[in-house]
Protein backbone atom coordinates (compact mmCIF):
# COMPACT_ATOMS: atom_id res chain seq x y z
CA UNK A 1 0.00 0.00 0.00
CA UNK A 2 1.06 3.47 -1.05
CA UNK A 3 -1.97 5.52 0.38
CA UNK A 4 -1.04 8.37 3.38
CA UNK A 5 -3.63 7.92 5.81
CA UNK A 6 -4.41 10.49 8.49
CA UNK A 7 -5.64 9.68 12.03
CA UNK A 8 -7.17 12.38 14.20
CA UNK A 9 -8.22 11.99 17.65
CA UNK A 10 -7.49 13.82 20.77
CA UNK A 11 -6.77 10.90 22.54
CA UNK A 12 -3.23 9.70 21.50
CA UNK A 13 -3.16 6.41 22.52
CA UNK A 14 -6.02 6.24 20.11
CA UNK A 15 -4.19 7.03 17.67
CA UNK A 16 -1.28 4.99 18.47
CA UNK A 17 -3.15 1.98 18.56
CA UNK A 18 -4.83 2.75 15.06
CA UNK A 19 -1.80 3.85 13.24
CA UNK A 20 0.50 0.89 14.62
CA UNK A 21 -2.05 -1.43 12.61
CA UNK A 22 -2.22 0.85 9.83
CA UNK A 23 1.63 1.08 9.54
CA UNK A 24 1.73 -3.19 9.60
CA UNK A 25 -0.76 -3.12 6.72
CA UNK A 26 1.79 -1.44 5.30
CA UNK A 27 -0.21 1.76 5.51
CA UNK A 28 1.69 5.46 5.43
CA UNK A 29 0.19 7.60 8.54
CA UNK A 30 0.04 10.92 9.81
CA UNK A 31 -1.54 11.88 13.22
CA UNK A 32 -3.18 15.12 14.69
CA UNK A 33 -4.51 15.10 17.98
CA UNK A 34 -7.00 18.58 17.35
CA UNK A 35 -9.15 19.73 14.18
CA UNK A 36 -6.76 22.46 13.80
CA UNK A 37 -4.19 20.36 13.55
CA UNK A 38 -5.71 18.33 11.04
CA UNK A 39 -6.82 20.58 8.67
CA UNK A 40 -2.61 22.03 9.01
CA UNK A 41 -1.71 18.49 7.92
CA UNK A 42 -4.20 17.66 5.29
CA UNK A 43 -3.54 21.05 3.68
CA UNK A 44 0.75 20.68 3.64
CA UNK A 45 0.56 16.59 2.98
CA UNK A 46 -0.64 14.21 0.11
CA UNK A 47 -3.47 12.59 2.35
CA UNK A 48 -5.66 9.68 1.09
CA UNK A 49 -7.52 8.93 3.60
CA UNK A 50 -9.01 10.58 6.74
CA UNK A 51 -10.04 8.58 10.29
CA UNK A 52 -12.09 11.35 12.12
CA UNK A 53 -13.02 10.98 15.40
CA UNK A 54 -15.99 13.21 16.20
CA UNK A 55 -15.85 13.96 20.02
CA UNK A 56 -12.96 16.30 20.58
CA UNK A 57 -12.48 19.66 22.36
CA UNK A 58 -12.54 22.73 20.43
CA UNK A 59 -13.08 22.59 16.84
CA UNK A 60 -15.05 18.91 16.82
CA UNK A 61 -15.16 16.44 14.13
CA UNK A 62 -18.57 17.48 12.52
CA UNK A 63 -16.66 20.93 12.04
CA UNK A 64 -13.60 19.70 10.65
CA UNK A 65 -15.60 17.00 8.25
CA UNK A 66 -17.20 20.21 6.91
CA UNK A 67 -14.22 21.66 6.48
CA UNK A 68 -12.12 19.29 4.45
CA UNK A 69 -15.30 18.10 2.32
CA UNK A 70 -15.62 21.95 1.32
CA UNK A 71 -11.94 21.68 0.23
CA UNK A 72 -10.93 18.29 -0.40
CA UNK A 73 -12.62 15.10 -1.99
CA UNK A 74 -10.79 12.18 0.15
CA UNK A 75 -12.86 9.59 1.63
CA UNK A 76 -13.22 10.40 5.77
CA UNK A 77 -14.50 8.10 8.48
CA UNK A 78 -15.97 9.05 11.89
CA UNK A 79 -15.50 7.64 14.83
CA UNK A 80 -17.50 8.34 17.85
CA UNK A 81 -19.31 7.09 21.03
CA UNK A 82 -22.60 7.96 20.24
CA UNK A 83 -24.40 5.13 18.48
CA UNK A 84 -27.66 6.39 17.95
CA UNK A 85 -28.81 6.57 14.24
CA UNK A 86 -29.39 10.40 14.03
CA UNK A 87 -25.53 10.97 14.66
CA UNK A 88 -24.86 8.45 12.23
CA UNK A 89 -27.30 10.67 10.05
CA UNK A 90 -25.77 14.22 10.68
CA UNK A 91 -21.75 12.69 10.35
CA UNK A 92 -23.00 11.08 6.51
CA UNK A 93 -25.26 14.53 5.96
CA UNK A 94 -21.93 16.44 6.60
CA UNK A 95 -19.72 14.45 3.99
CA UNK A 96 -18.23 11.54 5.46
CA UNK A 97 -18.61 8.80 3.74
CA UNK A 98 -18.29 5.84 7.19
CA UNK A 99 -19.42 6.00 10.36
CA UNK A 100 -17.97 3.69 13.20
CA UNK A 101 -18.83 3.82 16.69
CA UNK A 102 -16.29 3.40 19.87
CA UNK A 103 -15.43 1.08 21.57
CA UNK A 104 -14.87 -0.56 17.92
CA UNK A 105 -12.65 -3.50 16.76
CA UNK A 106 -9.40 -2.28 15.24
CA UNK A 107 -9.81 -5.09 12.91
CA UNK A 108 -12.80 -3.68 11.35
CA UNK A 109 -11.60 0.26 11.03
CA UNK A 110 -8.59 -1.67 8.72
CA UNK A 111 -11.07 -3.89 6.77
CA UNK A 112 -13.52 -0.92 6.18
CA UNK A 113 -10.65 1.46 4.71
CA UNK A 114 -8.66 -1.59 2.74
CA UNK A 115 -12.60 -1.97 1.36
CA UNK A 116 -12.79 1.68 0.68
CA UNK A 117 -9.39 1.50 -1.48
CA UNK A 118 -10.56 -1.84 -2.94
CA UNK A 119 -14.17 -0.19 -4.59
CA UNK A 120 -11.78 2.44 -5.76
CA UNK A 121 -9.42 0.55 -7.59
CA UNK A 122 -12.31 -1.66 -9.22
CA UNK A 123 -14.13 1.93 -10.43
CA UNK A 124 -11.00 2.92 -12.00
CA UNK A 125 -10.29 -0.28 -13.72
CA UNK A 126 -13.80 -0.73 -14.99
CA UNK A 127 -13.55 3.22 -16.04
CA UNK A 128 -10.54 1.92 -18.23
CA UNK A 129 -12.02 -0.53 -19.91
CA UNK A 130 -15.07 1.50 -21.49
CA UNK A 131 -15.37 4.09 -23.70
CA UNK A 132 -17.26 7.21 -23.85
CA UNK A 133 -19.76 8.81 -21.01
CA UNK A 134 -23.32 9.14 -21.03
CA UNK A 135 -23.38 12.40 -19.87
CA UNK A 136 -20.59 14.46 -22.09
CA UNK A 137 -23.50 16.52 -23.83
CA UNK A 138 -25.13 17.19 -20.56
CA UNK A 139 -24.65 19.69 -18.30
CA UNK A 140 -23.41 16.76 -15.76
CA UNK A 141 -20.06 15.75 -16.48
CA UNK A 142 -18.50 13.69 -14.24
CA UNK A 143 -14.38 13.47 -14.32
CA UNK A 144 -13.28 9.88 -13.22
CA UNK A 145 -10.26 10.29 -13.41
CA UNK A 146 -10.15 13.05 -10.52
CA UNK A 147 -13.30 11.97 -8.71
CA UNK A 148 -14.91 15.79 -9.53
CA UNK A 149 -18.44 16.41 -10.37
CA UNK A 150 -19.58 19.65 -12.33
CA UNK A 151 -23.00 20.72 -13.17
CA UNK A 152 -22.92 24.07 -15.85
CA UNK A 153 -19.63 23.79 -15.29
CA UNK A 154 -19.52 24.72 -11.60
CA UNK A 155 -17.79 22.29 -9.45
CA UNK A 156 -19.76 19.95 -6.60
CA UNK A 157 -18.56 19.15 -3.66
CA UNK A 158 -19.06 15.58 -3.40
CA UNK A 159 -17.57 12.46 -0.95
CA UNK A 160 -16.17 9.58 -2.57
CA UNK A 161 -18.91 7.62 -1.64
CA UNK A 162 -21.70 10.17 -3.15
CA UNK A 163 -19.69 10.15 -6.37
CA UNK A 164 -18.78 6.71 -6.26
CA UNK A 165 -23.38 6.43 -6.14
CA UNK A 166 -24.06 8.70 -8.74
CA UNK A 167 -21.12 7.51 -11.34
CA UNK A 168 -22.67 3.96 -11.02
CA UNK A 169 -26.33 5.22 -11.63
CA UNK A 170 -24.94 7.23 -14.39
CA UNK A 171 -23.83 4.02 -15.79
CA UNK A 172 -26.80 2.52 -16.18
CA UNK A 173 -29.40 5.29 -17.24
CA UNK A 174 -33.23 4.68 -17.01
CA UNK A 175 -32.50 1.43 -15.33
CA UNK A 176 -34.24 0.98 -12.13
CA UNK A 177 -32.18 -0.30 -9.01
CA UNK A 178 -33.07 -1.05 -5.36
CA UNK A 179 -31.07 0.01 -2.33
CA UNK A 180 -29.78 -3.12 -1.84
CA UNK A 181 -28.39 -3.61 -5.51
CA UNK A 182 -26.95 -0.11 -4.97
CA UNK A 183 -25.68 -0.92 -1.71
CA UNK A 184 -23.83 -4.18 -2.80
CA UNK A 185 -22.40 -1.98 -5.61
CA UNK A 186 -21.15 0.69 -3.77
CA UNK A 187 -20.15 -0.48 -0.11
CA UNK A 188 -20.62 -4.31 -1.36
CA UNK A 189 -18.03 -6.25 1.19
CA UNK A 190 -18.06 -3.19 3.29
CA UNK A 191 -20.31 -3.09 6.79
CA UNK A 192 -22.99 -0.48 7.23
CA UNK A 193 -26.75 -0.38 6.69
CA UNK A 194 -29.04 0.51 3.91
CA UNK A 195 -29.74 3.80 5.04
CA UNK A 196 -26.72 4.81 3.81
CA UNK A 197 -28.21 4.23 0.41
CA UNK A 198 -30.81 6.64 1.36
CA UNK A 199 -28.53 9.60 3.09
CA UNK A 200 -26.42 9.67 0.15
CA UNK A 201 -28.69 9.79 -2.57
CA UNK A 202 -30.66 13.08 -0.55
CA UNK A 203 -27.07 14.25 -0.08
CA UNK A 204 -26.63 14.35 -4.01
CA UNK A 205 -29.78 15.85 -5.19
CA UNK A 206 -29.37 18.47 -2.85
CA UNK A 207 -25.92 19.31 -4.35
CA UNK A 208 -27.40 18.66 -7.18
CA UNK A 209 -30.43 21.14 -6.81
CA UNK A 210 -34.08 21.29 -7.52
CA UNK A 211 -33.68 22.46 -10.93
CA UNK A 212 -31.82 19.08 -11.80
CA UNK A 213 -33.66 15.89 -10.65
CA UNK A 214 -31.27 13.31 -12.32
CA UNK A 215 -32.48 10.64 -9.69
CA UNK A 216 -36.41 9.02 -9.34
CA UNK A 217 -37.69 7.66 -7.47
CA UNK A 218 -39.36 4.52 -7.98
CA UNK A 219 -42.00 3.85 -5.37
CA UNK A 220 -41.55 0.63 -3.74
CA UNK A 221 -38.72 -0.26 -6.23
CA UNK A 222 -35.90 1.86 -5.83
CA UNK A 223 -33.87 4.81 -7.86
CA UNK A 224 -33.15 5.62 -11.44
CA UNK A 225 -31.21 7.69 -12.68
CA UNK A 226 -32.73 9.80 -16.46
CA UNK A 227 -30.46 11.98 -18.62
CA UNK A 228 -32.05 15.74 -18.36
CA UNK A 229 -34.21 16.25 -21.17
CA UNK A 230 -35.69 12.93 -20.83
CA UNK A 231 -37.13 13.02 -17.29
CA UNK A 232 -40.67 11.48 -17.12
Amino acid sequence: MSETILVVDDDKEIVRLITDTLKYEQFYTASAYSGVEALEKIENHNIDFVILDIMMPGMDGVEVCKEIRSRYNMPILLLSAKDRDIDKIIGLEVGADDYLTKPFNVHELIARVKAHFRKVGRIRKELEQVNGFPLKDTPLVLNENTYEVFLQKEKLQLSTKEFQLLLFLTRHPNQVFSREQIYQNIWGDEYGDLNNVTVHIKNIRRKLGKAHDYIKTVWGVGYKFMIEGDQT
